[in-house]
């Protein structure tokens, strides 16, 4: 071999190394060349059989780098993934070139396609695997909401019923007031409720966690009356409800008064008293 011939070889030897080390053949694999560029490689890979098993390489070693980094998807969503590739799988398998100067076929792999397809499927199936991470740290989130809320609403209870006691401890420990006992009429025979009232103050108080009477619909309230010098003296409404049933409700005030009654009357209370539709009644021993 003449030294023209050889350096000819040589400089063969140090285009094919120089192309390789481009970066194209990556490019090329991940899809990221021009239509120019691709005609390029292509035909390097028909010439040079070193540029061939270096594209094999390449695609490999991607394909692995993407199976790696995968998520395992749940079963059944990766059965949907997957069979929603098979079709996609089974196409593109092999592609085809004329030749510019003959009608003969070269058929080749294309190693860029299979990579797409499993690039593609990994990426869903980490796509999956992250909207599953999320979900759960979601779901986690909100039980510890749930549980926060609930802590919040026994607090308020436990709150709620301190503070009755304190309240209530407040007004029977005091020495001014008078706790009565009202007992059910012939309309309620069984009902009855227990009212505080201190003639010092003037203060009448009802504990509302010892009423004993049924709970009234929304078109009636009962109303507690003090019987004053022989007449009628409105002290307020109230209903009997879970929601207030844990307090000392306070009434309006009144002076001397020689008996408690509680009527039902329409809401908002009346002017004078429903006497058929008196409850419970007691009378203050002065």
């Amino acid at each position: 071999m003449n030294s023209g011939k050889i350096l000819i070889e040589v400089q063969k030897v140090e285009d094919v190394k120089a192309f390789i080390e481009s970066g194209i053949l990556e490019l090329y694999v991940l899809g990221d060349v021009s239509p120019a560029e691709k005609q390029q490689v292509e035909a390097m890979v028909q010439k040079h059989p070193a540029v061939k098993a270096e594209l094999s390489e390449v695609e490999k070693a991607l394909e692995s780098y993407a199976f790696a980094n995968a998520v395992e998807p749940l079963e059944n969503q990766r059965n949907k993934i997957l069979n929603s590739l098979v079709t996609n799988l089974a196409d593109d398998a092999t592609f085809t070139k004329k030749g510019t100067a003959a009608d003969n076929v070269v058929v080749m792999k294309a190693p860029a396609n299979n990579f797409y397809k499993y690039a593609f499927a990994a990426s869903i199936a980490l796509l999956i695997g992250s909207l599953v991470a999320l979900f759960n740290v979601y779901d986690k989130l909100q039980k510890s909401n749930l549980q926060l809320v609930a802590m919040a609403t026994q607090n308020q209870r436990i709150s709620k019923t301190v503070g009755y006691m304190n309240e209530a401890l407040g007004v029977f420990r005091d020495t001014t007031f008078k706790v009565l006992k009202l007992k059910g009429t012939k309309n309620l025979p069984s009902g009855g409720m227990t009212v505080a009232w201190s003639p010092v103050k003037k203060k009448v108080m009802i504990d509302m966690t010892a009423l004993n009477m049924p709970e009234n619909d929304q078109a009636h309230q009962y109303q507690l009356w003090a019987i004053v010098a022989g007449k009628p003296v409105d002290l307020g409404v109230f209903d009997k409800s879970t929601a207030d049933s844990s307090n000392m409700k306070q009434m309006k005030s009144v002076a001397a008064p020689t008996v408690f009654a509680v009527t039902l009357e329409p809401r908002g209370g009346s002017v004078n008293p429903t006497m058929d539709k008196m409850m419970a009644a007691g009378t203050v021993n002065l």
